[in-house]
C-alpha cells in the first residue's frame, strides 16, 4: 500500500481467495474478495450462514491465511507478518467483539475490560484507569464493579465493547454482536457502535443478520455463496 492509501484505508482485502479441502472435495469459501475499510466508518457485511463472513474477518485480522490474494491492516502485509508481529498487531491496534461476550462472569465489568492490558503488561493502576474511561465511554461507568454474572445480555455487550475499544485501536470487528440480544437492546447497541466509529474514526467491520445494524451503517456490503454481491 502507499502512503497515502494507509491515511485513508484502515484495511483491505484484494482479490481474496479461501479454500478448504475436505473429504468430499474443495470447499471455496471465499472467492475474489475485494474489500476496504475507512477510518471513521461502520461497515455492515451481511450474509447468511455458511457465507463465508466469519472466514472474511478471520482472515482480515491475520487469524487465517487467504488461498490467494492480498491482505493489508494498516499498511502491513498480512503475508510479511509472522505470527508474533500478527498477534502485536491484534494487541494494539485491533479490537473484536463477537455474539457472545465471553467475559468472565467472577470478575468485574472493570477487571474484564482489563484484560488486554494486562496481557499487554500495562502497569495495574494505569489499566484501571483506562478500563474506567472506557465503561464511561460505553455509558457504564456506574457499573465498573459489577461481575459478569450481575449485567444484562446489552450491558455484558457494552463491556465487551468496552474491552474492544480499551487499548485504542484504529479498527474493530465485530461478528454478529447482537445476535443475542433483543430488538430494543440491539438498537442501543447499534447506535453506540456507529457513535464510536464516528467520534473515534475507528474503521469497524460488522458481520451481521441484523437489520437495525444494516440500517445504523454507512455502508452495507452482502456476501453470498464467498462472493460479494450488491445491496
Amino acid at each position: 500500500m502507499t502512503e497515502a492509501a494507509a491515511t485513508s484505508v484502515i484495511a483491505e482485502m484484494r482479490g481474496v481467495t479461501r479454500d478448504f479441502q475436505t473429504r468430499a472435495g474443495v470447499i471455496h469459501a471465499l472467492r475474489g474478495i475485494d474489500l476496504s475499510v475507512q477510518p471513521g466508518e461502520l461497515l455492515a457485511l451481511r450474509g447468511r450462514s455458511g457465507s463465508g463472513k466469519t472466514t472474511l474477518l478471520n482472515i482480515l485480522i491475520g487469524l487465517d491465511d487467504p488461498t490467494e490474494g492480498q491482505v493489508f491492516v494498516l499498511d502491513h502485509d498480512l503475508a510479511a507478518l509472522n505470527e508474533t508481529a500478527r498477534a502485536r498487531l491484534r494487541r494494539e491496534n485491533v479490537g473484536m467483539m463477537f455474539q457472545n461476550a465471553h467475559l468472565f462472569p467472577s470478575l468485574t465489568a472493570q477487571e474484564n475490560v482489563e484484560i488486554p492490558l494486562r496481557l499487554g503488561r500495562t502497569p495495574p493502576e494505569e489499566a484501571a484507569k483506562l478500563a474506567r474511561e472506557a465503561l464511561e465511554r460505553v455509558g457504564l461507568g456506574q457499573r465498573v464493579h459489577h461481575r459478569g454474572l450481575e449485567l444484562s445480555g446489552g450491558e455484558q455487550q457494552r463491556v465487551a465493547l468496552a474491552r474492544a475499544l480499551v487499548h485504542s485501536p484504529r479498527f474493530i470487528v465485530a461478528d454478529e454482536p447482537t445476535g443475542n440480544l433483543d430488538s430494543m437492546t440491539g438498537r442501543e447497541i447499534a447506535a453506540l457502535l456507529r457513535t464510536i466509529a464516528h467520534q473515534e474514526q475507528i474503521g469497524l467491520l460488522v458481520a451481521t443478520h441484523d437489520m437495525t445494524i444494516v440500517s445504523a451503517a454507512d455502508r452495507v456490503l452482502g456476501l453470498h455463496d464467498g462472493r460479494i454481491v450488491a445491496n
